[in-house]
């Protein structure tokens, strides 16, 4: 018995850790999107989306009128130059963070901010991967939408329940914008923050974190506490179980299980894939109730009670 409960007391322990440590993490390396080269031109030639999403802003301003082919070759460098003179750049066919900068401020100049009242009840955050959006409400009713950019097909936005568990202003810009909020997904560092390319929003180009108008995202800062609930919808793909799950494991087979006890009343946490003390209870109330062990553990005959796919 004793024994049973230091192994219980070490996993929670490891779990405790896990958390602290992936929270330093994310507050010092925020996410994909601060990855950022500087394009300019080279032999071979550069070659990538950031330049397709260079050149399609460029035509749109009537700087660039070539093909969109993702290559930084002489005609985008001439367009690049002759922007950075129209806007008092150094002339060097560089595109660095302060370009890319130059080009957002373009942008948000047309977004005009309401300035709302920040909302008197309890707030919470809806994010639509289907609509795009983001939605704050208030007393679990919406008080106010915003476009939104989402995650690419190759770096999804991550469907689930989650909470903001940091958030910072940022002075320097970026690809970051101006406010960050970090999301608590267990196996990456995803957020909510601004952006430097405001041309972007409504459509699926991020590395998974979800971006908005930095006037937007500085008002929902200023709403927003530690612990805000984030519920993210969309499309998940179908999860087949290859293991056995317990406390500490983390992945959407968890969440799988979660979702499934939620049906059946036996689980009210967050469907966050995070095989934590509070799942743990709801499987032993399961175990107990159709005469199994009650270990907590999620194996052969949790998903079979549960009517969950499975390979072990």
């Amino acid at each position: 018995m004793l024994k049973g409960l230091n192994n219980f007391l070490k996993h929670l322990i490891l779990l405790a850790l896990f958390f602290f440590l992936f929270d330093l993490f994310a507050y010092s390396y925020p996410c994909p999107c601060q990855e950022e080269r500087i394009i300019r031109i080279e032999e071979p030639l550069m070659k990538g989306e950031d330049i397709s999403s260079l050149q399609k802003r460029l035509e749109e301003l009537e700087y660039y009128h070539g093909p969109i082919d993702g290559i930084y070759g002489r005609l985008t460098e001439r367009a690049v130059k002759d922007f950075q003179r129209e806007y008092q750049l150094k002339e060097d066919g560089i595109v660095d963070r302060e370009f890319w900068d130059t080009l957002a401020n373009l942008n948000d100049l047309l977004i005009v901010s309401p300035g709302r009242k920040k909302p008197t009840g309890e707030i919470s955050i809806i994010i639509n991967l289907y609509s795009r959006t983001l939605t704050v409400l208030s007393d679990g009713k919406a008080y106010r939408s915003y476009p939104v950019t989402i995650g690419k097909k190759e770096t999804p936005t991550p469907v689930g329940e989650w909470l903001i568990i940091n958030k910072y202003k940022r002075i320097d810009g970026g690809p970051l914008g101006s406010r960050w909020m970090g999301l608590n997904v267990p196996w990456g560092v995803y957020g909510i923050h601004g952006t430097n390319k405001p041309w972007q929003i409504g459509l699926a180009a991020s590395q998974g974190c979800v971006r908005l108008h930095n006037q937007y995202v500085e008002e929902i800062f200023e709403w927003v506490e530690i612990n805000t609930p984030v519920k993210v919808i969309g499309p998940k793909a179908g999860v087949k179980i290859e293991r056995i799950l317990k406390i500490g494991n983390i992945g959407y087979d968890v969440m799988a299980v979660q979702e499934k006890l939620r049906e059946g009343g036996f689980y009210t946490g967050y469907l966050n894939g995070i095989y934590n003390t509070e799942l743990v209870q709801s499987i032993k109330e399961l175990e107990s109730q159709y005469g199994l062990k009650m270990d907590g553990i999620s194996d052969e005959n949790i998903y079979k009670l549960l009517d969950l796919a499975y390979e072990l």
